[in-house]
């Protein structure tokens, strides 16, 4: 596996999980899986307030439109940006998304110059030395090695514990305490009728 690329996570505010949460239902998976759900941005020169001036103001309305559906945007993240896989953001370290690919999802690095109406025209080699933008789950999981316990391994392994556990020996009853039983059916009630050994072979 190759050396995880060890990026600060972000922590939600109470303001921004109402934003996730007005997010509609297939734009939010979408987020989960390509991991913009908590974006963390790298540092940029302009202010936040400088790029949502660029983003309403230059921005074509093909890419606002798409941007304006998901929490924290859509186009402005590059790989090197996004934040937790969904397994771990559900607490299922054990199925984390890098773990199980062995690696982190690497841009190609390219990307297209587009016209007003949205067609790519050209494409764009964004870092001319080659160098790769991964994204690595931000969640401080271990990415290789013995993976954690998840939900179904939890109960299988307090299970087992508890069939580890001797049983209690059942008290022995006092025969002496017990009233003996009479032998005769009680009144009212049919006796029933013996059944031969040959019936007793159907079950």
């Amino acid at each position: 596996m190759d050396h995880v690329i060890r990026r600060p996570q972000r922590t939600l505010t109470p303001e921004e999980h109402e934003t996730v949460r007005g997010t509609a239902l297939l734009n939010f998976q979408g987020g989960l899986i390509m991991g913009i759900i908590d974006p963390v941005p790298n540092p940029s020169p302009m202010s936040e307030d400088e790029g949502a001036w660029v983003r309403e103001q230059v921005w074509p309305e093909f890419i606002t439109e798409i941007d304006r559906k998901y929490p924290f945007g859509f186009w402005r993240w590059s790989m090197c940006e996004r934040g937790t896989c969904w397994n771990c953001l559900a607490k299922r370290c054990d199925l984390c998304v890098h773990r199980q690919e062995g690696g982190p999802h690497v841009d190609d690095n390219t990307d297209w110059v587009h016209d007003t109406r949205g067609r790519g025209v050209a494409k764009v080699i964004v870092r001319p030395d080659d160098a790769p933008c991964v994204w690595w789950c931000r969640c401080p999981c271990a990415k290789d090695g013995p993976a954690p316990d998840g939900p179904a391994r939890r109960r299988r392994r307090a299970k087992q514990s508890a069939t580890a556990k001797p049983e209690e020996e059942p008290a022995q009853e006092d025969s002496a305490a017990r009233p003996e039983r009479s032998a005769a059916p009680r009144q009212g009630r049919r006796v029933p009728e013996p059944v031969g050994e040959a019936q007793y072979t159907l079950f």
